[in-house]
């Protein structure tokens, strides 16, 4: 399972970072930031998530307002 990030979508309302700890505040940027993730594309970033993290990420997911987060499985069909 991997999370992508968009950041450019994400408008820092900060509740990935509440529901899981691979996310933080980047205050300066007024944008969350996805730790330890590689970018992808222009300001998309990448990173698989670890074991006995997977229902915290789908938290993240879903909790974003603006859908910046979006998780796919193994196969790469996207879940959240």
């Amino acid at each position: 399972m991997h999370v992508e990030f968009d950041r450019d979508t994400c408008v820092g309302m900060y509740q990935c970072v509440a529901e899981w700890d691979a996310f933080e505040k980047d205050r300066d940027a007024g944008k969350a930031t996805l730790v330890g993730a590689e970018e992808t594309d222009e300001d998309v970033f990448s990173l698989e998530v670890p074991e006995g993290a997977e229902l915290d990420a789908k938290f993240a997911a879903r909790t974003c307002p603006v859908d910046a987060i979006r998780l796919y499985d193994d196969d790469g069909e996207q879940l959240v």
